[in-house]
């Protein structure tokens, strides 16, 4: 946006994701101002937990609120903004977003990333109804009072409209990939080296978050069904909440076969998708369409081929089956990840790869995306004044 002349201001809070620990760049930093790439970038302070529970996560957003209002009040006196945009989660920022729209009659967008509520319901995270019932009410408030609705896939933007939301102001946003960052690569080009691995070695690769909606637990399991292939390793790189208890679960495991590194850099992250030769794109059943996961552009762009945990009536595993992209298994299920790796290493996934490239340059370009959502937010702010 600001390359293409607009100014642009943030409010967020000082990095901690995804290690769950404020980065050491910003410890001694309370309220912090700073400009990154031409975007004036608030930082506010917020509590992060050591360990993340349901009732400490909520602490966490809520804090973050608390936090940030100093830089609401400041925006409230200040000149008023053309457009609002809020990127959820966490959901209960848009009340914040949309008292400011409400007061200066600016208009609102609110960007979906994750149904969060839903989401929190389905897993278990809130079992009781009547905090439930003042969540959604909440969620409903902000959806039907936002001047447009975005969010990353189409089995999201359905079940945004069953929520009752008039399908006239909800947009597909779908998340990016930067093709040019982000390509094939050989194996020579890999971080095999780095990880101690052959470039005859078979690789199965988990990169990403480490958290309760991906059902790591089903690496360690199915590494086990492997221990007599030669030269076949699963890799984990990532960080996150359930980090720690997976590498607990490996030593104690004692798998050779499962080796863990942390988050890599942006900068390697063609070279870490080019080391492996089969990708695992993992999720519990209860995540099914809420949540559209962003590490699949990345290994799309880089022409990597995927096992995919999708239900059949999901937008995911149309995208996949019908575009030809990877496998789909039933999530949550051994046999069916046992079976899925199997049928991959006895085929030539070639084809798939290709698909993949082929996919990212048609449908998730970076520039191609953004021009898109940037005439949306110029047709906005042109009919509401």
């Amino acid at each position: 946006m600001v390359n293409n002349d607009h100014q642009v201001e943030v409010i967020t809070a000082n990095p901690y994701y995804p290690e769950w620990k404020i980065h050491s760049t910003y410890n001694n930093n309370f309220w912090y101002s700073e400009y990154l790439q031409g975007v004036k970038v608030f930082r506010a302070p917020l509590y992060v937990p050591q360990k993340v529970t349901s009732f400490k996560r909520i602490m966490h957003e809520v804090s973050f609120i608390l936090g940030s209002m100093p830089y609401w009040l400041r925006a409230v006196f200040q000149k008023r903004h053309d457009v609002v945009l809020c990127i959820v989660p966490a959901f209960h920022l848009g009340l914040v977003a949309l008292l400011y729209a409400k007061l200066r009659r600016v208009p609102l967008i609110y960007h979906i990333q994750d149904l969060q509520v839903d989401a929190a319901r389905d897993l278990g995270m809130i079992r009781n109804r009547r905090v439930l019932s003042i969540l959604f009410k909440a969620e409903r408030l902000i959806l039907k009072s936002a001047n447009l609705i975005s969010t990353i896939s189409e089995g999201m933007l359905q079940k945004i409209q069953v929520k009752g939301i008039d399908e006239k102001k909800c947009i597909l946003f779908p998340n990016w990939v930067d093709l040019k960052h982000i390509r094939p690569l050989s194996k020579k080009e890999s971080l095999r080296e780095e990880f101690g691995l052959k470039e005859t070695d078979k690789v199965i690769l988990y990169s990403g978050n480490l958290g309760e909606k991906q059902g790591l637990e089903l690496i360690i399991e199915t590494a086990n069904a492997f221990l007599d292939y030669n030269d076949l390793y699963f890799l984990i790189i990532g960080s996150g909440g359930a980090k720690k208890s997976l590498i607990e679960r490996v030593t104690k495991s004692g798998l050779k076969n499962v080796k863990v590194f942390p988050l890599q850099p942006y900068e390697k992250l063609s070279a870490m998708l080019a080391t492996a030769d089969l990708h695992l794109v993992l999720q519990r059943k209860a995540a099914s369409d809420l949540v559209m996961p962003s590490k699949l552009t990345s290994i799309l762009a880089a022409g990597g081929c995927s096992i995919v945990t999708a239900l059949s009536s999901t937008s995911l595993y149309k995208i996949v089956k019908e575009n030809k992209l990877g496998i789909t298994i039933e999530p949550e299920s051994i046999d069916a990840l046992r079976q899925g790796i199997k049928t991959a290493l006895n085929s030539d996934l070639d084809s798939y790869k290709k698909n993949a490239r082929q996919y990212a340059e048609q449908y998730l370009c970076k520039e191609v995306i953004l021009k898109r959502f940037e005439n949306e937010m110029k047709v906005l702010k042109s009919n509401a004044y």
